[in-house]
């Protein structure tokens, strides 16, 4: 397991993506599931970035681990924001058109169509959203 803690900042996307990236460089991990990751990774940051917070100054950790049978990328986010669940996140309507639909929810639709597992728990005053990506 390996651990980054960054500010919660819009910045400190691409330091996260590069931390796991590393990580699935030492894997030889496929193209598509690393671009998957990596947009997974912008989504989820982003969205604790600019809302887990309320404005004010916060931490987040992500951690990386790696699961064998099947060889499978897993990444926590970890903040102690306003909790948030974004599982119960109602799915946007993609059948209407793109000026039809209400602003919001479409980055995190596509990580969970995106990612094999997703996972969120409050505990401790924590939110620990976990996403899982198989490599193989």
């Amino acid at each position: 397991m390996k651990e980054l803690t960054v500010e919660a900042e819009l910045d400190n996307i691409e330091t996260v993506t590069e931390f796991v990236n590393a990580e699935l460089d030492t894997l030889d991990c496929p193209m598509k599931a690393r671009i998957k990751i990596d947009v997974a990774i912008d989504e989820m940051f982003g969205n604790i970035a600019r809302y887990a917070y309320s404005g004010a100054k916060g931490k987040v950790t992500v951690r990386f681990e790696l699961e064998e049978n099947p060889l499978t990328a897993s990444i926590t986010f970890i903040d102690s924001g306003t909790p948030f669940n974004p599982l119960k996140k109602a799915d946007p309507d993609i059948t209407l058109s793109a000026e039809e639909r209400k602003i919001g929810g479409l980055g995190i639709f596509l990580v969970k169509k995106t990612m094999d597992e997703m996972d969120y728990t409050y505990s401790g005053g924590q939110n620990i959203l976990t996403i899982k990506k198989k490599l193989g």
